[in-house]
């Protein structure tokens, strides 16, 4: 029971369509049956109506001459002659209503009253009347006309004539049972095809459906492959996207995580021993004492800046970090940043080169200098003595380029992908003071800014950041 209603879960889409499928081609092919009985029955019924009229039109003055001459003999020769047919059924009547020639002796013998019948008193009245009625004895159905025959406004009798529905109603029902047997094969033959159509149609739904709950229960980095040649095929391509996304997403989580816990153990396992060290005796010498306090506050002031880069960087992230909009000029914003730095490029030995256009740019001037220090910063560490930074900043089309260069030893083609990842270092054993959150933190202002920020090198020539900001428009 369990195995039933998991394929019944599953073939939910399958059901659907071929159920949808089904009820087009039952609805369309019905109507259309439908549709073609009632147009054979309405042409057949017009047709015969059609030929009623006509016969009557030529008998009714073929009969007015006759009863003017009250020649009753040739009454009853016109009668025979044209209800000799077994289907029809000719009778005239007189101006009272009383038959005076029919072409069914016999059974006319045995009624009583011929107001009674179908289109006779309209008729008697001078209202011609047509219609289909049963038999007046036999109980069939027949289609009648009723003619009243009038000669310069006086009534002379009526003619009724009616012929039998009973060989078109058994041809009509072979009819309906051809048609009716033709709507089922073809209804069959749709099933069988719509089966195919709705099963190649729900296939690749159940397996973008199942990629999707894998992916849900976290099995990322799975491939979907689909042959469709329609929307699917995107469909499953942006699957297959979002699953590369999500492994890459989650290998960023996990790296991030491990890089975390090395970061935060490094200072605090520092900041133990030191403790531990000065707990067993180191606290009463004086130079070691003072050493170890120095090296807790270092390692304490260490995970401050972590603790606060990875902060930033979450916020920016999130896009809960609220960016002040200043028009800022890039000359001034590049002086700010030159100055602050400048204690750190005399101590490195590092020199500074400017030349910035006068342009403005929109944004947040904090975050932006916060920025452009990452990366002075990024190029003075990497610098060596005696060389120089190189800062200029131009405009191309309509944005702001900022480049800083520096004449370093570079940054080697397998660390350059990846230098703006989260603590990501080309120091492997992350001796420096850097926590590789630097540039990681200047992507996102600049691209939280609307901007781009590349970076290119050349072995032993030094690396290159360039900033591109829109200009205040």
């Amino acid at each position: 029971m369990k195995g039933w209603w998991r394929c019944l879960k599953l073939n939910t889409i399958h059901s659907k369509l071929l159920g949808t499928y089904l009820l087009l081609i039952v609805l369309g092919t019905s109507s259309m049956a439908g549709y073609i009985l009632w147009s054979f029955h309405v042409y057949f019924m017009r047709s015969r109506q059609l030929d009623l009229e006509n016969w009557t039109n030529a008998l009714s003055e073929s009969v007015a001459d006759a009863i003017e001459e009250k020649n009753l003999q040739r009454v009853n020769l016109l009668v025979q002659r044209y209800g000799a047919p077994q289907n029809v059924t000719l009778r005239i009547f007189n101006q009272q209503g009383s038959l005076i020639a029919t072409s069914a002796p016999k059974l006319d013998r045995q009624i009583e009253g011929w107001y009674k019948v179908p289109g006779m008193a309209e008729a008697l009245q001078k209202r011609p009347a047509q219609g289909i009625a049963k038999g007046v004895l036999s109980g069939e159905d027949r289609l009648y006309i009723a003619r009243p025959i009038v000669r310069n406004g006086q009534l002379l009798g009526v003619l009724r004539i009616s012929i039998t529905l009973d060989q078109f109603q058994r041809q009509f029902a072979k009819v309906i049972a051809s048609v009716l047997g033709s709507l089922g094969l073809t209804i069959s033959l749709c099933a069988l095809i719509s089966t195919r159509f709705a099963r190649s149609l729900s296939r690749p739904i159940e397996i973008m459906r199942n990629f999707a709950i894998r992916l849900g229960s976290g099995q990322f980095g799975d491939t979907l492959s689909i042959q469709e040649n329609n929307e699917l095929d995107q469909l499953a391509a942006e699957l297959n996207r979002m699953s590369q996304r999500l492994a890459s997403l989650d290998y960023e989580r996990r790296t991030f995580l491990a890089n975390v816990s090395h970061e935060l153990r490094t200072p605090i396992s520092n900041v133990q021993v030191t403790v531990d060290a000065l707990k067993s005796g180191a606290f009463e010498e004086p130079q070691l004492r003072d050493r170890f306090f120095q090296t807790i506050e270092n390692e304490t002031k260490r995970l401050s800046r972590l603790i606060h880069d990875l902060l930033d960087l979450g916020r920016l992230e999130a896009g809960v970090s609220q960016l002040e909009e200043e028009t800022i000029s890039l000359v001034s914003l590049i002086k700010r940043a030159v100055n602050a730095m400048e204690p750190r490029m005399q101590a490195a030995g590092v020199s500074v080169r400017v030349k910035v256009a006068n342009l403005f740019i929109q944004g947040d001037p904090e975050r932006l200098l916060q920025a452009i220090l990452n990366l002075l910063d990024n190029a003075i560490k990497h610098s060596q003595r005696n060389s120089q930074v190189f800062i200029s900043g131009y405009s191309d089309d309509k944005q702001a380029v900022i480049k800083i260069q520096d004449q370093g030893k570079g940054i080697s083609e397998q660390d350059l992908p990846r230098i703006f990842e989260q603590f990501y270092t080309t120091d492997p054993s992350r001796t420096g003071k850097s926590n590789g959150l630097g540039l990681a933190i200047t992507k996102r202002i600049i691209e939280a800014h609307q901007g781009n920020i590349t970076a290119s090198s050349t072995a032993n020539q030094g690396a290159t950041f360039i900033i591109y900001l829109p200009l205040k428009s």
